[in-house]
C-alpha cells in the first residue's frame, strides 16, 4: 500500500472529516493485501489457493509437486507456486492474527467511524511473540518501505482532537508496545508524538 493514500486518509480524519471514497479505498487495498497473506499462509500449510479459480488443492510441499486444481484443471509445481509468495513479506504462522481479524470485521463494518477504526488498529498491530511480546509492526506487512521507514511513517502520521475517537488510543498503545519491540531489539525509543 502506498504511504501517500494512509497519509492522506489521516490528514483528512484529523481535520474531522469522513471521506468514504478515501476509506473505502485505503480500506478495501488493505483487506485485498491481507487476503493475500492469509492465503499465502494456507499455501504454506498445504492448502494453496487455485490461481484460476480459487479453489484449494492440497500438497504436500514437494518441490517437482504439480499442483492441479481439482475444479478448473490450473496446474503448477509447488516450487514455481512457492516463488510466486516468496519475499513478499507474506509469511509466519505467528503473523496472521490482525489479518484474520481484519478480513472478518471490516466487510461488516458499516459506518466510515467503524472502518476508519479497523484500518487504524490494523496499521499498529503488532505480530506477537508468547515469550517476548511484539515482535514488529504488521503494518510492515502492508506498507511499501523497509521496517525503519515503516515506523517511522506510522510515527509521523496525523492526529489531533478532531480525529477519529480510538485512534488517539490505538497511537498511544502502538507507541508503548514499539518501545518495548525497540528495547528488545537493542534501539534508541521513538520521540514524543506530534498531533496536527
Amino acid at each position: 500500500m502506498p504511504k501517500r493514500h494512509i497519509r492522506r486518509l489521516y490528514e483528512t480524519d484529523a481535520k474531522g472529516i469522513y471521506d468514504r471514497d478515501l476509506i473505502d479505498e485505503v480500506g478495501w487495498a488493505l483487506y485485498s493485501r491481507c487476503e493475500s497473506l492469509l492465503a499465502a499462509e494456507e499455501a504454506r500449510a498445504g492448502r494453496a489457493k487455485c490461481h484460476a479459480c480459487g479453489a484449494t488443492i492440497h500438497h504436500s510441499h514437494q518441490k517437482e509437486e504439480v499442483l492441479r486444481c481439482p475444479s478448473c484443471g490450473w496446474q503448477v509445481t509447488w516450487a514455481a507456486y512457492f516463488n510466486s509468495i516468496q519475499h513478499k513479506q507474506l509469511s509466519g504462522p505467528d503473523l496472521i492474527a490482525p489479518f484474520r481479524a481484519y478480513v472478518s470485521r471490516f466487510p461488516r463494518a458499516r459506518t466510515p467511524r467503524q472502518r476508519m477504526l479497523l484500518i487504524d488498529r490494523l496499521l499498529h498491530a503488532f505480530h506477537w511473540a508468547v515469550s517476548t511480546g511484539p515482535r514488529r509492526p504488521a503494518a510492515i506487512n502492508l506498507i511499501q518501505g523497509r521496517l525503519s521507514e515503516v515506523i517511522q511513517f506510522l510515527d509521523s502520521l496525523t492526529y489531533s482532537t478532531s480525529s477519529t475517537p480510538g485512534t488517539r488510543e490505538t497511537l498511544s498503545t502502538w507507541r508503548g508496545e514499539m518501545s518495548t519491540a525497540l528495547q528488545s531489539w537493542g534501539a534508541p525509543p521513538l520521540d514524543d508524538p506530534r498531533e496536527a
